[in-house]
């Protein structure tokens, strides 16, 4: 069973928002971490802190294309006094054996090219007349084109000072440096930084394994016909983006009828691929609820792997609920109503720090902040239950949006907040301050 399961409660005792997410948190624990290559490690958690062993740039290199000079031989130049150069060879990105800039020298240098021995500051090709002869150039021919261009002289129309357009050994980050904390989320610019500075791999913990559900045989997939008492599937597919939006890598199953041993063996078939099972509908109390019916019995003598438990919540949208873990490797299993904004609101609650908590990151909230409620009346309130009811959010303030209907989804579509009535109060006034928390 989880951790908070064995809490004493009559069979009409109602758990708080509070009790229901500590017991889903104390149970949930980080996955094991692993050692995986940059790529297949985006979206996943730093376990380690990463030190930079090479400076950034790992030498002084040319920030343009044009030409490496000593200071004393361009000062003073101006198009009608340029000063010509002797083009010694061409520097291109990725040189390794350098060729040395005297007095009276210039190198054509390439972006990215290390500055050569010798060479103080880069004078861009536009400062120049690119051995042509003439007025400033816009730019260099190719190589291929142009082999001469690496030889002959160059004129140099404006005077550079030291350093110029050279980015200096270390100016990005130094060796020693902390590049990356653990706990970091993996995005594109930190592996950037990992391959920047050599690391091929990277040891963290890997995104947690979803899998979704959904029951109910009245649900029929989108783009099929709907025949006569028939609703579309939403749920499993609004729940499988918020599970990947969250961080999860997220599988999608069909809709399970209502049968309760089609709904074992498909949940028995999924263990082998999650880290977290999630079901939607058939929690409540009608004679068709059949993950009740189904997993109230997990954790049996012959049903190795804890125990799934049901109950209800002082909230609304979501009082039906199920939390527990199943099969031999206790695999977590929140079981969700099938309303879908209680759905959605259930998984924003409960689901997403599970996944947070599996990826092994400290936050596993959504923000909150205060807000003034913006409403031309009264919102009420059922005593005793939370209620989250949808809204906009944007300078400080919040508008409602839709009714309070768990099945609104029309309005859920339009949100991006949470607006948190507390259990104690049954009415907020138009202007006053609420709790809020952003979706996105």
């Amino acid at each position: 069973m989880s951790s908070a399961a064995t809490r004493p409660a009559g069979p009409d005792d109602l758990w708080s928002v509070d009790e229901h997410l500590e017991d889903v948190l104390t149970t949930v624990r980080p996955l094991e971490p692993i050692e995986l290559h940059l790529l297949d490690a985006q979206g996943c958690v730093l376990v380690d802190d990463v030190t930079v062993p090479v400076a950034l740039p790992p030498f002084d290199n040319s920030s343009m294309d044009g030409y490496a000079v000593r200071v004393a031989d361009v000062a003073g130049a101006s198009e009608e006094f340029p000063a010509v150069l002797e083009v010694v060879g061409d520097v291109a990105a990725g040189a390794g054996d350098l060729l040395r800039v005297g007095p009276g020298q210039a190198a054509r240098i390439m972006t990215g090219a290390p500055l050569p021995p010798g060479a103080e500051a880069v004078v861009p090709v536009e400062w120049t007349d690119g051995g042509l002869g003439e007025g400033p150039v816009t730019g260099m021919r190719a190589r291929s084109l142009a082999p001469e261009g690496a030889q002959g002289q160059v004129r140099v129309h404006r005077p550079a000072e030291a350093r110029a357009h050279v980015r200096a050994q270390g100016s990005d980050v130094k060796a020693g440096d902390l590049a990356l904390e653990a706990g970091t989320v993996l995005g594109p610019p930190q592996i950037a930084l990992l391959a920047a500075i050599g690391r091929g791999t990277v040891r963290v913990r890997p995104r947690p394994r979803v899998v979704v559900m959904s029951t109910g045989s009245e649900l029929v997939q989108p783009g099929e016909e709907l025949g006569p008492g028939r609703i579309y599937d939403s749920n499993s597919f609004a729940l499988t983006a918020a599970a990947r939006d969250a961080g999860a890598i997220a599988y999608r199953v069909g809709a399970v009828a209502d049968d309760a041993d089609t709904l074992r063996a498909a949940i028995e078939d999924q263990l082998i691929r999650a880290d977290l099972l999630v079901t939607t509908g058939g929690v409540s109390v009608g004679a068709y609820d059949v993950v009740k019916e189904a997993l109230s019995h997990a954790g049996d003598e012959d049903e190795p792997g804890g125990g799934v438990e049901f109950r209800r919540l002082a909230m609304q949208p979501g009082k039906p609920q199920g939390f527990g873990t199943i099969g031999r490797d206790h695999t977590p299993l929140l079981a969700l109503p099938g309303n879908p904004v209680s759905s959605y609101v259930s998984f924003e609650l409960f689901v997403r720090p599970a996944i947070r908590t599996l990826m092994g990151l400290d936050d596993v909230h959504r923000p909150r902040t205060r807000a003034t409620l913006r409403t031309d009346k009264a919102l009420g309130s059922p005593k005793g239950r939370r209620q989250f009811l949808r809204g906009t959010y944007a300078d400080g303030e919040v508008t409602p949006v839709g009714g309070a209907g768990s099945h609104l989804i029309g309005a859920l579509a339009h949100a991006d907040a949470l607006i948190v009535v507390p259990e104690d109060t049954e009415s907020v006034a138009p202007g006053a301050e609420v709790e809020v928390v952003l979706l996105g």
